[in-house]
C-alpha cells in the first residue's frame, strides 16, 4: 500500500516538473509567440502591434483580400470554430505592415458603398457630399488565403511515465489522453490583378500544446488554468500561421524581381515551342483578321 502512494506521489511530482519543462505558448514557424495580432491601424499609424510582423518602409500598392468561400478549409473555418472570414485578421496585419494599402472589395463593404451612392441619387443627401463617379481607388493586387486543418493526439511521451512508476500509469495515461498539440498550416497566393500573374506565393505554420488532462489530475485547483488551453480558441493558432506565412511573403517582396520571358515575352507564346503551331502573335483575333468585301448574291 505504501508502495503505491508512493508511486503517485512520484508520478504527480514528475508531472508537475514536466509542466515547468514544456512551453505552451504558440509556435510560429521556429519562434515563440505568445500573441502575434494585436493592436490597431490607422493610414501609416500603428498601435501595439507585433514586434513579430514584418514591416516596409512603404506601400508597394493597393490590394484587396479574395477569399474562396466555396473551398473546404473555408467551410471549416465558419461552421465548426466558428471563426469570422479571415479577411478581417489579414486586413490588420497587412495595414500594421505598411506594405500594402488595403483596399474594400468584401460583400458588406461594397453594400454600404453602393448605399451611399443610391442616397446621393434619390436627393436626400446634402449638396457636396461629392459621392460620384471616378472615386474608387483600384485594387493593385488580391491576396487569397487557404487553410490546412491538423490535430493530433500525442500522448506517447507522457504515456511512457506511467512504465516507470508501475500502477501510477493509469493516471499518467488519463493525462496523456487529454494532450493534444494543435496545428494549422496556411498558404497566401499574390496576384497582379491586371494581367493575372502570380507575383508570390508563401506557405506558414503553427502549433500550440495543449495540456487539457491537468485539471482532472489536480482536482480542478492548480490545473485549472492550464485546462483552459483545451478551450483555446483554433483562431489563435491560425492567426499565428498567417502571420508566419505573410512574413514569409513580405521578405520575398523585398528583394522582389518581375520574371521575364525572352523573345515573344509573357503570354507571347514561351520558348517551349510545338513544331509547326503558329505563335499566339500570329493567330486569329477580331482585330488582325482580314476585311472582306461585299459580295454580290447571285440571281
Amino acid at each position: 500500500m505504501f508502495t503505491r502512494k508512493l508511486a503517485l506521489a512520484a508520478a504527480a511530482g514528475s508531472l508537475m516538473l514536466l509542466t515547468g519543462c514544456v512551453s505552451t505558448d504558440m509556435k510560429m514557424g521556429s519562434q515563440d509567440a505568445k500573441t502575434v495580432a494585436t493592436g490597431s491601424a490607422a493610414g501609416a499609424a500603428t498601435a501595439g502591434e507585433s514586434s513579430e510582423l514584418e514591416k516596409c518602409s512603404s506601400p508597394l500598392g493597393t490590394i484587396s483580400l479574395v477569399e474562396n468561400q466555396d473551398a473546404g478549409w473555408y467551410t471549416i473555418l465558419r461552421n465548426e470554430y466558428k471563426l469570422p472570414p479571415t479577411s478581417n485578421l489579414l486586413r490588420l496585419l497587412i495595414q500594421q505592415s505598411n506594405c500594402f494599402v488595403v483596399v474594400e472589395r468584401g460583400a458588406a463593404g461594397m453594400r454600404a458603398m453602393s448605399r451611399e451612392r443610391e442616397l446621393m441619387q434619390s436627393g436626400e443627401m446634402r449638396q457636396g457630399s461629392n459621392f460620384g463617379r471616378g472615386q474608387m481607388v483600384a485594387s493593385d493586387y488580391g491576396l487569397s488565403p487557404e487553410i490546412i486543418f491538423s490535430e493530433d493526439n500525442t500522448g506517447g511521451a507522457l504515456a511512457s511515465i506511467g512504465g516507470l512508476f508501475g500502477n501510477a500509469g493509469a493516471v499518467a495515461g488519463a493525462l496523456a489522453a487529454g494532450t493534444k498539440t494543435r496545428q494549422a498550416s496556411t498558404m497566401l497566393t499574390l496576384v497582379d490583378n491586371r494581367s493575372g500573374v502570380q507575383i508570390a506565393a508563401s506557405e506558414g505554420s503553427a502549433s500550440k500544446m495543449d495540456f487539457g488532462g491537468f485539471g482532472a489530475l489536480f482536482g480542478g485547483s492548480a490545473g485549472a488554468g492550464l485546462g483552459g488551453y483545451q478551450r483555446t480558441p483554433q483562431g489563435k493558432v491560425i492567426t499565428a500561421a498567417f502571420m508566419d506565412a505573410y512574413n514569409q511573403m513580405v521578405r520575398a517582396l523585398r528583394s522582389y524581381k518581375a520574371q521575364s520571358v525572352q523573345g515573344q515575352g509573357l503570354g507571347g507564346g514561351g520558348r517551349l515551342t510545338v513544331d509547326g503551331a503558329a505563335a499566339p502573335s500570329q493567330t486569329y483575333t477580331p482585330q488582325t483578321a482580314p476585311k472582306r468585301g461585299k459580295t454580290r448574291r447571285s440571281r
